[in-house]
């Protein structure tokens, strides 16, 4: 079989029945929502989107984020109907475990290792920043040998081993503390919204698409991929720019396949999967829209403080304290992301150690909580070290690369076990396939290829790093290694 293997969706769903490797099936609808929103919805509200309006597009930076939501909602179509079509742990893993084979699945799994205990790790020591800020608006120091920059980043290192102790007691335990902190975070967007209402100038949205000028030129490594292979001039505002905008604040929306990194944990995953992918992904979209909105009418396009630009706008018209409630509203947002990244990372190393292509004995769950408490700190011991050590903030592009590199799989994934299997029962289907599996396939090549030389060249290593492990260690070792075409065909009589 070689390492093109497929395992049976049957033997998948089959698998999930092992005692040793068996998790409580605890979430409803409501918590794979909330769980999307929380994972979704960071920084990016805070700080993205007065950037991205001021750097690329200014007030038609709305257009650019509805646009980036409609490529993002093509590849939300195929994780939907896969996560409803095989309900196990592992999200892209699994997925394409059943469909592309062994070794697709083995690079689809290394990608989201690299996307969520890295992207975990970032946004903690962004956590750390904001957290800092606000205890000295209280009055709190944090000593200069410990704080964010220092060489041991102490509010970052604490905050993952909290919730790392959080998650291995216990998924649902873990969604309850979520739940609240993602009702503290909206209803604090949901005020700065309404509260920037008061102030907003339509005059600023004048021009709403500002004239189209030459871009700042990039060079060496630290160049878009596609601008050294194509040579193309980089462009901002005008219709290119809007296009450049959505390519940037696409990576607001990254994080709602992690959703589907909790599929075995569902109680009905055939329905609530897809309405936990597809509603999380509206609600942030409706969201981000309004925000960028009010920041532009506050302040025209070419003032805003691409750094701060909700708190500088609000400043601007005498209201800096509502800077405080901005940071705090930082905080709690970025806190269920470190959370939601680490769950969904643990997923899916999970996944990866029930199959064998890792050690299966750091993956067997707690009888007791119904989690794998021992891969849990093991993930969230290496993400405190990163995020307390290392000064990883440059590395962020490796998330996202990470990232749509599972969703092009993901999205060509979709036709191909659709040929292959068209007896299985699908509570949810892409519509126009295969077409719109493959536009979502291109989209994110295309987006991949804005990314830096620097970022292929690290990523490349990564991957080298992952064949190494695979095939020195998980071709072997695997479930599926010495069986036959003919017993892979084979679908267990209870399964």
């Amino acid at each position: 079989m070689g390492v093109m293997r497929t395992k049976t969706i049957e033997e998948s769903i089959k698998e999930t029945e092992d005692p040793e490797f068996q998790l409580k099936k605890k979430l409803s609808a409501l918590d794979l929502t909330v769980f999307g929103i929380g994972v979704i919805i960071g920084a990016g509200i805070f700080t993205l989107t007065g950037r991205a309006a001021a750097n690329y597009a200014g007030p038609s930076i709305a257009i650019s984020f509805v646009l980036a939501a409609v490529c993002c909602g093509l590849a939300a179509l195929c994780y939907a109907e896969f996560a409803s079509t095989v309900p196990v742990s592992g999200s892209a893993y699994t997925f394409s475990y059943a469909s592309l084979g062994e070794i697709v699945a083995w690079i689809i799994g290394w990608d989201l290792l690299l996307e969520l205990m890295l992207g975990a790790s970032v946004v903690a020591q962004g956590w750390s920043q904001y957290a800092t800020l606000l205890l000295d608006k209280f009055g709190v120091t944090v000593p200069e040998a410990v704080a964010p920059g220092s060489h041991f980043d102490l509010p970052a290192f604490v905050l993952v081993a909290l919730l790392t102790a959080l998650i291995a007691i216990g998924i649902k335990e873990s969604l309850r503390v979520n739940l609240v902190l993602v009702a503290v975070k909206l209803f604090i967007v949901l005020f700065v919204i309404f509260a920037g209402l008061a102030f907003v100038n339509s005059a600023n949205y004048s021009p709403f698409i500002p004239p189209a000028t030459a871009g700042e030129q990039s060079s060496g490594l630290t160049a878009p991929l596609i601008q050294v292979l194509f040579g193309l001039e980089p462009t901002t505002y005008g219709v290119l720019g809007i296009v450049s905008g959505a390519a940037i604040v696409f990576f607001a929306y990254i994080g709602f396949d992690v959703v589907a990194t909790t599929a075995e944990e569902a109680k009905n995953p055939q329905r609530d999967l897809p309405i936990g992918i597809i509603a999380s992904l509206v609600i942030c979209t409706v969201l981000y829209v309004a925000t960028t909105l009010v920041i532009t009418g506050m302040v025209k396009y070419d003032k805003i403080n691409p750094d701060a630009a909700l708190a500088a706008a609000f400043e601007s018209v005498g209201k800096p304290g509502y800077a405080t409630l901005i940071a705090a509203g930082a905080v709690a947002g970025l806190m269920t992301v470190v959370m939601t990244l680490i769950i969904g990372a643990t997923r899916v190393t999970f996944a990866m150690s029930r199959d064998r292509l890792l050690p299966p004995s750091i993956g067997r769950t707690n009888p007791r909580t119904g989690t794998p408490v021992r891969l849990t700190l093991a993930i969230g011991t290496v993400v405190a070290l990163v995020a307390s050590l290392t000064p990883i903030g440059k590395l962020e592009e490796m998330v996202n690369i990470g990232t749509l590199s599972a969703f092009a799989l993901v999205s060509l994934a979709v036709p191909v076990l659709r040929k292959r299997r068209p007896d299985l029962q699908r509570a949810f289907k892409v519509p126009g396939n295969p077409v719109l599996p493959v536009l979502a396939a291109i989209i994110s090549i295309y987006l991949m290829l804005n990314l830096s030389v620097e970022t292929w060249l690290r990523f490349l290593i990564w991957m080298l790093l992952g064949f190494g492990i695979y095939f020195f260690y998980g071709y072997k070792r695997s479930r599926l290694h010495g069986r036959t075409d003919e017993d892979a065909r084979e679908v267990p009589a209870d399964a």
